[in-house]
């Protein structure tokens, strides 16, 4: 939104990991200004005139909310990413791009690469998508479509709607940004968004932590039966992460809350969980680990939308937990989870930053657990090995 603003923004105590970098990189690429310090990201918005590449690692955010603002440019982008990002479905952006009489050149794949050749201006109007693999497809086309002539009205047309908190937070940042959103959401399988023509105002923010990554430390003290807190928990906020407090005391735990400090308390026993988790799939890896330990059998339900993700995580947790002795079964939307008990291995993490973090709550409890490649944790979390190690021996 700062790159699309009216002048300069700041952005206080950014997460500064690898997508959030790749974001600023991309937006640069773009034209615009990205001061990365310390403590800021300081933005002045721009335009580029001539071809450029932008490179989206596994980004989703990237290689989904950059295209749409690549149309407003004058010269072809071409977006590329890493070998598991050109299996990731982009094809409803770059359909979408095309309903709106803009040029993009795939090759008829429908992934990464591609190349956006942007005329400067994008007239708007209206595109009907299914974004039921993905709520970022509705959110990149609200956040760009605010700097379309007309505007842009999104309709969902399709099958069930996932992670609609997303969506509300990218409405949330808009309309406090001084643009007019309008929503008609009957239920998760038809919906309508517009978003009005402006210039969102330039801004000075402090951005909230990212609650989805506070979500293995908090498991941590359900299956250690210590007690874990969290600082700077918002006392309100449209984050999926937040629903760890209605998840975490189902399973065994309990939550408090002493000014904005957020603590979890366990005893060491994990009870199973039925539960739909369509609104915020992006828990299920660390809520499966936790419910692989439990002593009773869950269903994890909703989320036939993780197949598309960084990888299919559904099929990922159900190889890996089951290498270890466990007993996953896939369903059509979700995962059957049975006790089992566990043993030693290697944890594959498909360069998925949610597969490391879920097979470090299970090293928590079973002995002689090798993650590979903890590194990729750095998408959203860079220091996560120091901090889960300062945890694990604290």
């Amino acid at each position: 939104m700062a790159a699309l603003a009216n002048g300069e923004s700041r952005i206080n105590h950014p997460l500064q990991a690898r997508d959030t970098l790749l974001m600023a990189q991309a937006l640069s690429a773009l034209g615009s200004s990205v001061e990365i310090q310390d403590d800021a990201f300081i933005v002045n918005p721009g335009t580029a005139d001539m071809a450029t590449e932008v490179d989206c690692g596994l980004a989703g955010t990237v290689m989904r909310f950059v295209p749409p603002i690549a149309a407003l440019c004058s010269g072809d982008v071409r977006f590329d990413g890493d070998p598991h990002a050109r299996v990731r479905p982009m094809n409803q952006i770059i359909q979408a791009l095309r309903d709106l009489e803009v040029e993009v050149r795939d090759d008829n794949r429908g992934t990464l690469p591609f190349t956006v050749a942007g005329k400067g201006f994008v007239p708007g109007g209206t595109v009907v998508i299914d974004a039921s693999a993905s709520s970022q497809f509705v959110s990149a086309l609200l956040l760009a479509g605010c700097r379309y002539d007309a505007g842009l009205t999104v309709v969902h047309a399709g099958q069930a709607l996932p992670s609609l908190p997303h969506i509300d937070m990218s409405i949330e940042v808009l309309r406090e940004l001084g643009i007019r959103v309008d929503v008609d959401v009957t239920d998760h399988m038809q919906a309508k968004w517009t978003v009005h023509p402006g210039i969102p105002q330039s801004f000075n923010v402090t951005v909230e932590p990212d609650l989805s990554n506070a979500a293995p430390f908090l498991a941590a003290a359900l299956v250690c039966g210590g007690c874990v807190t969290i600082p700077d928990w918002p006392e309100v906020t449209t984050q999926p992460g937040d629903f760890l407090r209605e998840l975490l005391p189902r399973m065994g735990g309990s939550v408090s809350r002493v000014g904005s400090q957020l603590s979890v308390t366990g005893t060491g026993e994990i009870s199973g969980i039925d539960v739909d988790l369509h609104e915020v799939g992006e828990l299920t890896p660390v809520i499966a680990a936790l419910c692989a330990l439990a002593h009773s059998p869950s269903t994890l339900r909703g989320i036939a939308h993780l197949r598309g993700h960084e990888t299919d995580r559904l099929a990922a947790l159900a190889t890996e937990i089951n290498n270890l002795g466990g007993q996953v079964t896939e369903t059509a939307d979700g995962l059957e989870i049975v006790p089992a008990k566990l043993h030693g291995g290697t944890f594959a993490t498909y360069s998925d930053h949610r597969m490391a973090m879920a097979g470090s709550v299970l090293g928590l409890a079973v002995p002689d657990i090798r993650i590979e490649d903890i590194a990729t944790t750095g998408k959203t979390l860079p220091d996560f090995s120091n901090m889960w190690h300062e945890l694990a021996t604290a």
